[in-house]
């Protein structure tokens, strides 16, 4: 079988020296682990099915139970709509590739693929950020909240963080498709990413490279810093509350959120900083960060949320003991 994988793997690199661009490209999975695969498979296999079935059941119960339907919840539904998109952009092909063999992919989906996971990424940051400033507005400003955050603004938000990730993330597979790629068409990932595929390319990549690194800033890290900004605001007006009661109470209405905010940017953080500046940094550490970033937080938001949020912990408990 591997034998048979390096030829399959030879004869299409060859056909790709003569094409610009290529018709397909080969996932090659995660470098120097290949023998493993199929036992790699097994807990992202798990981890997938708990991100389907936890977001799904998250959404079941906000759309059922009407005193859900606060600011809060509804972005909350909004994220698990990402991250259900997220992963399923991924884990099929992936799948694939890990219990088959099955590397190839066709250019315009790899295209497809790599635009969808930066702006699905994108728009996670936008509604992560949106979940602090309701957290901010909750706290800093209660007797407001509901005439702030009403449906119609709610809905404005994410329109605009939908939109924010399509215009910004759009020109990402127009740039990719107008390189030439007359290097090799094997691409040492388990799916197709921005990064990976400029690697590729045999022409100069200046321009493609500096917008990147500008949408990263004006995005996941304009929002980073916003986020920080509105927890500074926060802790702020908890310290100056009168009880300690009061101040351990509000605090922990933030703490499903400081998880989320967590668990989503630090494998985000460490996989950008890698592909730019982690040279030294073994190919396989990089991939499976890369993985854990677009499988654990839409596995692990649900959870926390279900087990952190008494309101929706008990719509649970009362779904399954009726």
């Amino acid at each position: 079988m591997r034998k048979r994988l390096r030829s399959m793997i030879l004869i299409m690199v060859t056909i790709n020296r003569t094409n610009h661009h290529p018709t397909s490209f080969f996932l090659l999975g995660i470098p120097g682990l290949e023998a493993a695969h199929i036992w790699i498979s097994i807990p992202f296999c798990l981890v997938y099915i708990l991100a389907l079935v936890g977001n799904c059941t998250l959404l079941f119960i906000i759309k059922t139970d009407p005193s859900l339907h606060e600011p809060m919840f509804l972005f909350l539904s909004m994220l698990s709509v990402a991250d259900l998109m997220l992963t399923t952009t991924t884990m099929p092909k992936m799948l694939s590739l890990f219990w088959f063999n099955d590397g190839e992919i066709h250019f315009e989906a790899c295209l497809t693929q790599v635009f969808l996971i930066h702006a699905l990424s994108n728009m996670e940051s936008g509604i992560i950020l949106a979940m602090a400033f309701d957290r901010y507005v909750a706290i800093c400003n209660p007797l407001r909240h509901s005439t702030i955050l009403t449906i119609t603004v709610i809905q404005s938000l994410g329109l605009i963080i939908l939109l924010r990730g399509i215009v910004l993330l759009g020109p990402h597979p127009f740039m990719l498709r107008w390189l030439p790629y007359c290097r090799t068409n094997i691409i040492p990932h388990t799916y197709c990413e921005f990064m990976g595929l400029i690697k590729l390319a045999c022409a100069p990549t200046k321009i493609p490279r500096a917008y990147s690194l500008f949408v990263a800033f004006i995005t996941g890290g304009l929002d980073f810093i916003l986020i920080i900004c509105s927890y500074v605001l926060i802790l702020r007006t908890v310290f100056r509350l009168p009880s300690r009661e009061a101040r351990i109470k509000t605090l922990g209405t933030c703490g499903s959120h400081v998880w989320v905010i967590l668990i989503s940017y630090t494998p985000a953080y460490f996989s950008f900083l890698t592909h730019r500046f982690g040279h030294h940094i073994a190919p396989s550490i990089h991939i499976f960060v890369a993985n854990i970033y677009v499988l654990v937080p839409p596995m692990v938001n649900p959870i926390i949320y279900g087990v952190k949020t008494k309101q929706i912990r008990e719509r649970f408990l009362k779904f399954f003991t009726e």
